[in-house]
């Protein structure tokens, strides 16, 4: 997944909604504590109203020529044909090029904004929401915010802080691991990360993990989640705790020492990253992989970078899941088009149309398949996750064995005590 973390209200929904079919115009960014609203269809038509023939500006990760295609052809399409609002969208080399852009606006006193909706999550989102600089009460009240499963810990809370209604999901992401059936049965694969020690040490040097650190964001998670069942699961780490990291991470040390000799080299180098540890698996070296693209292993397959016929699977608990999101600054320029996009973005055939491997994402969707009522948008979502292909995890063992990530300041303390206390140990 795409990385992109708490603490600011902002107007209403209904407030947003009288604003932006008055004037247009920008929000204070003083913080206000309201009930949300479920806006009627009066309300949100006079919303889809006000935003026609105005430009929404999507500041997002521009790193990915197929998601920007994506966004492009099939949300800007969208866009101007149903409400006739043109999508700009503003590529970023990360995002926190546009976070620092919005606090730029907050200290010159810029009542009108660059950005009006920023894909965002994590740290990035915590910068902001402590700013005062994101919407609040808006997310919930968007007519396909009905289609979100927001009792999911791994979806109402972002790295563990709430996200109360500053963000509105766009896609999802789980931790997974990748085997060859023709070389590992799938019947005698590990589903616990102490099956996977065992299974480990059974097969001297054909499993590793990638290096938790800089562009090793999946390794971090698969460590994360050891820490989770080695001390019970994911509810306790959602809120940082000094004490409790103290008295609890010598048991993650411990574990992964236990399993470093089992490793490819003995543990004495990992790999730096998804790409790195792909080729390791194809070149036979090792039997497992990791990644988190839950449209399976489809696109890796057609690219070459996986051989045909792997599958992806999770253990039974402790997978780490989450998802991405987008949020609108309370100076953003046209929010009524923010808005709009926000709720086209959870429309069941977006959602269908970039689960497909085909769009290049690789990631999951962001509604309840359950929650779709209209019977042809339910057959087009089925069979969207039907063409993710045989090798992809079964929906309901991604929804079984998610776990949420944990809070912001555990993952650099994992990531150098992991240096610190696991590479360089011995």
């Amino acid at each position: 997944m795409i990385q992109v973390r708490p603490r600011s209200l902002a107007l209403t929904l209904a407030a947003t909604f009288a604003l932006v079919a008055g004037c247009g115009g920008a929000t204070s960014s003083t913080p206000v504590t309201t009930a949300p609203a479920t806006p009627s269809n009066a309300t949100w038509d006079a919303t889809a109203k006000a935003a026609r023939g105005t430009t929404v500006n999507w500041y997002l990760w521009g790193g990915s020529d197929a998601i920007n295609t994506f966004v492009d052809t099939t949300y800007g399409t969208a866009l101007k044909e149903r409400y006739d609002i043109t999508l700009k969208r503003v590529p970023v080399a990360d995002t926190v090029d546009a976070v620092n852009q919005v606090l730029a606006e907050k200290q010159a006193g810029t009542e009108r904004g660059a950005a009006d909706l920023i894909w965002i999550n994590g740290e990035n989102f915590s910068t902001l929401r402590q700013a005062g600089m994101l919407r609040t009460n808006w997310a919930r009240t968007l007519p396909n915010a009905a289609l979100v499963n927001w009792d999911d810990p791994a979806l109402n809370r972002d790295f563990g802080v709430p996200v109360d209604g500053m963000e509105s999901p766009w896609s999802s992401a789980q931790l997974q691991l990748i085997a060859d059936p023709s070389r590992t049965p799938m019947d005698t694969l590990p589903r616990s990360y102490a099956a996977f020690a065992t299974w480990a040490c059974a097969h001297p040097g054909r499993a590793t993990y990638i290096a938790p650190g800089p562009g090793g964001f999946v390794g971090t998670r698969f460590v994360k989640g050891a820490l989770y069942e080695l001390t019970g699961g994911a509810a306790s780490w959602q809120r940082f705790d000094q004490r409790q990291w103290a008295a609890q991470s010598s048991k993650l040390w411990a574990y992964l020492n236990e399993l470093k000799p089992c490793l490819w080299r003995k543990g004495a180098t990992y790999p730096r990253d998804e790409n790195e540890m792909h080729a390791l698996f194809a070149n036979h070296e090792i039997d497992l992989s990791l990644t988190q693209a839950i449209a399976g292993p489809a696109t890796l397959v057609a690219a070459g970078t996986l051989p045909a016929g792997v599958q992806t699977f999770v253990f039974d608990a402790n997978m780490i899941g989450d998802f991405n999101y987008v949020a609108i600054p309370t100076n953003a320029p046209h929010p009524a088009a923010a808005l709009v996009l926000a709720n086209l973005i959870l429309d069941p055939a977006m959602q269908a149309a970039h689960v497909r491997p085909e769009s290049g994402f690789g990631l999951g969707p962001a509604i309840d398949p359950a929650r779709i009522t209209d019977a042809a948008q339910r057959t087009e979502f089925t069979e969207a996750l039907a063409a993710r292909g045989d090798g992809a995890t079964p929906v309901t063992d991604l929804q079984s064995s998610r776990a949420s990530d944990a809070a912001p300041k555990y993952q650099d303390l994992i990531e150098r005590g992991w240096r610190d206390n696991v590479l360089r140990a011995g």
